[in-house]
């Protein structure tokens, strides 16, 4: 049975919230004592796991981190979804909200991308299986759980399954720095996926040839680009307007 690690005070919340039954062994940091500790503790005692307290060189040890702020969660990994879980979340989604990252290798960028689409009720986040950053405990730790609340599907064909959704009925929103209209001149109600390219790169050729329309962002100052978790944050959020509009 394949095990990772999960750190950082909300990713390890969210976790025993949500999946405790994943949870097999908990480090704390010894004399650490707050409030959000104590949520930890009482969380992990009502299923039986009792957290072991240990040194902070410890914990940097074992998580590969100093990012950690004292908590330490091994658990059981959970299996990669794929293109027959996503089929599975269209069938019992009315009007599909998702997030297509292309390229996004990064786990920083990954983590605030998913948090982005967690805050905006985004119902899955799409990645290509290669030249992509995985979901590993930097990438969960960066999200604050919200990496425990969306799921993540990992792919092997990008374009086939942006044409797949297409098939299924969902509008495929690309943002692209030479799109000839902003993503206010959009439409991004109804079902819906907005695809995001790697920063510096952005969408690749046969990504940006499968999507039904191309965005830009209007920039007003010096720079020409932003970062690809603020773009993303941006680009949801004008959805979440007009979607509710």
């Amino acid at each position: 049975m394949k095990h990772e690690m999960v750190f950082g005070l909300h990713a390890v919340e969210a976790l025993l919230q949500r999946q405790p039954e994943r949870v097999k062994e908990l480090w704390l940091l010894k004399g650490r004592e707050d409030e959000r500790l104590q949520s930890i503790i009482t969380l992990a005692a009502a299923f039986g796991v009792k957290p072991q307290l240990t040194s902070r060189k410890v914990l940097d040890d074992k998580s590969e981190s100093t990012q950690h702020q004292g908590v330490l969660a091994r658990c059981v990994a959970e299996p990669v979804k794929g293109e027959n879980e996503l089929d599975e979340l269209l069938d019992r989604t009315d009007v599909p909200f998702l997030l297509v990252l292309d390229g996004v290798t990064d786990p920083h960028n990954l983590g605030a991308c998913i948090r982005s689409a967690d805050a905006a009720g985004v119902h899955g986040v799409i990645v290509p299986r290669d030249r992509s950053a995985g979901l590993g405990p930097v990438v969960r730790k960066v999200a604050v759980g919200a990496a425990e609340a969306v799921p993540l599907f990992q792919v092997t064909n990008l374009a086939r399954t942006l044409r797949h959704l297409q098939e299924r009925g969902v509008w495929i929103v690309g943002a692209a720095g030479e799109a000839t209209h902003t993503l206010y001149q959009s439409k991004m109600d109804g079902p819906l996926a907005i695809a995001m390219g790697a920063e510096g790169k952005g969408l690749r050729r046969l990504t940006r040839e499968v999507c039904d329309d191309l965005i830009s962002i209007p920039m007003a100052g010096e720079v020409s680009s932003l970062n690809v978790s603020v773009a993303t944050g941006v680009c949801l959020f004008e959805a979440v307007r007009q979607r509710g509009e």
